[in-house]
């Protein structure tokens, strides 16, 4: 492709990961090597507008007193209004002496995008809503399509999809706000054959937003009503007892095996659980190891798990397994679908230590989504 490549950087959204994408945004827009890629930063405001944002890393660097957010600023980003045409176009107010204007607008054209790189986690990003409206523009972008994006947000059909294929996951109780508002009993007799600790998740919700573990069956019901904040379904799962090791994968060229990195590993200090502190806000408690200490038998099997894993569920572009490492082999946990890109962030940090610097996996993200 001739010249630079037009990426449109898309971040922030509607879900309760917001300020995460925000500065995930930050990290890329700082590692985006500017001779090759031309970007068009797009904030999603936490009410669903669409915004032309400022092309400013340090705007969306993670501050624990004052996260990183996408406001309106009365821009509205125009798509294309069909697959024959990449234009991408903003409508602001007029003034600027751009653009054609009209009742107190203008519109301005960005040019033809060549990309898009939705750095959304959460819902209405991650869970194939946008990208089911990417594909219905006729735009190409980095990451899983719809059917895994959405497979990857919901944590019970993912477990579902991975026991069919014969990966090991932790066992797992499902239950709607109907039912525990209607059954509580029942759910808490449910989840006693599971046995303690366990811990309670929203099924689709990411960053350990809305997690809690579950020591004693006395503090269930309070678990379930947090997890009810951030989705309608919750799971509840058995804690598995082992170290927490995690690994990145990118899609391979033309068709090949998925890759998959060296693996990291999360060793708890003082904390409970890997949680949203400890994940963004650098909260003490917590180490990251990466490389992770594990044989190169161990190494082999978790690297051939997660590209299984990423297969099973049809991802595309990148993913981060997680693991369990129990005492009789790997226990997958999670399967995230659009990793964090943070600092601090284990998906970066695996690349690095395999030998991709953090402005290399950006380039090849772009390529793989440029390729299909």
């Amino acid at each position: 492709m001739p010249g630079k490549i037009t990426v449109v950087l898309l971040f922030g959204g509607r879900s309760s990961e917001h300020s995460i994408s925000c500065a995930t945004a930050g990290g890329v827009l700082e590692a985006i090597d500017r001779s090759r890629f031309d970007v068009i930063p797009v904030g999603i405001t936490r009410e669903g507008a669409f915004v032309l944002e400022d092309d400013d890393p340090a705007k969306f660097r993670l501050d624990v007193n004052a996260l990183p957010q996408v406001l309106d600023n009365g821009t509205r980003i125009l798509w294309p209004d069909s697959i024959e045409t990449r234009e991408l176009s903003v409508r602001s107010a007029s003034g600027d002496g751009a653009g054609d204007s009209a009742g107190g607008e203008s519109v301005r054209s960005l040019g033809d995008v060549d990309v898009v790189f939705p750095i959304l986690h959460g819902p209405y990003g991650e869970d194939g809503t946008v990208q089911g409206l990417l594909e219905l523009i006729g735009l190409s972008y980095v990451g899983s399509g719809v059917l895994a994006s959405a497979l990857g947000m919901d944590k019970h059909y993912t477990k579902t999809v991975l026991e069919k294929a014969g990966i090991a996951v932790a066992p797992w109780r499902t239950l709607t706000a109907r039912e525990w508002a209607t059954s509580p009993e029942a759910i808490t007799a449910s989840a006693s054959t599971l046995g303690l600790p366990l811990f309670v998740k929203p099924a689709r919700a990411g960053s350990s937003v809305g997690v809690s573990k579950v020591s004693s069956l006395s503090e269930l019901p309070a678990a379930i009503d947090v997890a009810l904040r951030e989705d309608s379904r919750v799971l509840i799962e058995q804690g598995i007892a082992g170290r927490e090791v995690e690994c990145g994968v990118l899609g391979g060229r033309g068709g090949t095996m998925p890759r998959v990195s060296v693996a990291g590993e999360i060793v708890m200090t003082t904390r409970e659980f890997y949680d949203f502190d400890a994940k963004y806000l650098d909260a003490p408690g917590v180490e990251l190891v990466c490389p992770a200490a594990l044989t190169p038998e161990e190494l082999a099997t978790m690297q051939s798990l997660a590209a299984r894993a990423f297969t099973a569920i049809d991802g595309a572009g990148l993913a981060r397994v997680d693991f369990f490492l129990t005492p009789t082999g790997f226990v997958v946990n999670e399967i995230n679908t659009m990793p964090g890109f943070t600092p601090i962030s284990m998906f970066p940090k695996c690349w690095i230590a395999s030998g991709l610097s953090y402005p290399e996996i950006i380039d090849e993200l772009i390529a793989l989504a440029l390729e299909a």
